[in-house]
């Protein structure tokens, strides 16, 4: 379909019939903005957001599906400095006309009921919205719709009056993308390739060294699960891969080792969960995560009777981080010790080796350290640690701490290769969660408390 009308000027598309369009005041304020884009690639971006323009005017679902796949079309083809203009228009694009919110808001504060209440809702719902329930409908919607809000996370930082643009399409991904419409499939050496290879691009705990390395992931004494959507049948959402062990694992060296020895599943006690990846960054903030352990514990407990502990084996990402930023943020003496003990690790004399033979010292404080960052370290009300928000929210115990259970390059740059369980006690999931929930509280086994207490940052002001 094609707008007519010079760019940046309201042509035929601004002066025909209404058909349910956004009102006059809109396009005033559209055309205005648009027009302080034309000197670069903002010409095209208007064009794109015409065809929005044109798209709600359409009533028919075949009509609005052919003129959203030209939208989308139209939006590929943007230039990198085009998708700015185009993200620069939206804000100020498709939004609640002010008149009609007040109107609504008076009518409903006048004489309050559903239908009042109603119309409120209506007139402050940002047309945005509907704009991209309609995009939606075209082939390919979907996928298109989140590979653009992809392209707008990358720039929020440094435009953050786009925030309405992304709450638009957070609100819808979290409707389309509810439980109800997830499919939990198995993955085994059995599923498509195009699913497989994805599985090896995405990964991004523990990264897979190619074919040999996956087909190990997932042998008999493994487990892969994804989520799916119908919408997206070949595109993982997120993924879990599961190891089958005779004991809790301390360490990532044998789950990840190609030429490990396959274990009897019969003889398996434990579940261990040593990778979790979401796949879709422009689905960022839309939770899967609890679902799909809850699911995949289910599933396991029916294959395998004889697993009763269901842990995992995580990372500790933000650890060094943190401690750097505690050595580097106060003068208190516990700020103090820690800059002069860190000072003391990254010299060289009291460095983390690999091999296991740093000095017991250094072991013991980091081990501490590290307890009482994930029980005490906070951003906010919530943890400071982005895995043991998502654990300790699910429900889960921070059960131990392994040291130097990943010794990979981003191991010891990370978290000194330390490495720590999180237990899935099903008796007790909703008990702690709760407690999480209402409290921030980090449940803990008491061997962490203890490290906690004993390091020396216990004395700091809470």
């Amino acid at each position: 379909m094609t707008v007519k009308g010079e760019p940046g000027t309201p042509g035929d598309l601004a002066a025909a019939p209404e058909q349910g369009r956004p009102p006059a005041p809109f396009l005033r304020r559209f055309w205005t903005r648009a027009a302080t884009k034309l000197r670069n690639d903002g010409g095209k971006a208007v064009e794109v957001l015409r065809l929005g323009e044109a798209l709600l005017s359409e009533r028919g679902e075949v009509s609005g599906a052919r003129v959203g796949a030209e939208l989308l079309t139209a939006y590929r083809n943007l230039s990198p400095s085009g998708r700015e203009a185009f993200f620069e228009l939206l804000a100020d694009s498709f939004i609640p006309d002010p008149d009609q919110v007040a109107v609504a808001a008076e009518a409903y504060q006048r004489a309050p009921s559903s239908s009042t209440l109603a119309r409120l809702h209506s007139a402050t719902e940002p047309l945005r919205q509907e704009l991209f329930r309609r995009l939606n409908l075209a082939e390919g919607g979907t996928e298109a719709l989140i590979a653009m809000r992809r392209d707008l996370l990358r720039t929020l930082k440094e435009h953050p009056e786009r925030s309405g643009i992304d709450s638009d399409l957070q609100h819808l991904f979290r409707s389309w993308f509810n439980g109800g419409f997830l499919v939990l499939r198995r993955i085994d050496w059995r599923t498509s390739a195009v699913v497989l290879e994805r599985l090896i691009h995405y990964e991004a705990v523990h990264q897979i060294q190619g074919w040999d390395d996956l087909r190990r992931r997932l042998e008999t004494d493994r487990r892969c699960y994804a989520f799916f959507h119908p919408a997206l049948p070949e595109e993982p959402l997120i993924f879990i891969e599961v190891a089958l062990t005779e004991r809790l694992s301390s360490t990532v060296r044998p789950l990840l080792d190609p030429k490990a020895d396959v274990l009897d599943p019969k003889l398996a006690r434990f579940a261990i969960f040593y990778s979790i990846t979401h796949c879709q960054e422009g689905l960022r903030g839309v939770s899967f995560g609890s679902l799909l352990i809850k699911q995949v514990v289910e599933d396991l407990r029916r294959s395998f009777p004889k697993v009763k502990t269901f842990a995992t084996l995580s990372p500790i990402p933000d650890f060094r981080k943190w401690l750097a930023e505690t050595a580097n943020a106060g003068t208190g003496s516990e700020e103090s010790r820690v800059s002069d003990f860190l000072a003391r690790v990254d010299s060289g004399s009291g460095d983390v080796a690999p091999t296991g033979s740093s000095p017991a010292d250094i072991k013991d404080e980091l081990v501490r350290l590290c307890a009482y960052y994930l029980t005490h370290a906070r951003k906010g009300k919530l943890p400071y640690d982005p895995v043991a928000r998502f654990h300790l929210a699910n429900g889960a115990r921070l059960d131990r701490l392994n040291w130097l259970a990943d010794v990979s390059e981003a191991g010891i740059r990370r978290s000194f290769g330390v490495m720590c369980n999180y237990v899935y006690d099903l008796d007790d999931l909703e008990r702690n969660h709760e407690a999480f929930a209402r409290e921030y509280h980090v449940v803990a086994s008491s061997d962490i408390e203890r490290l906690a207490r004993q390091s020396m940052l216990a004395a700091r002001p809470a």
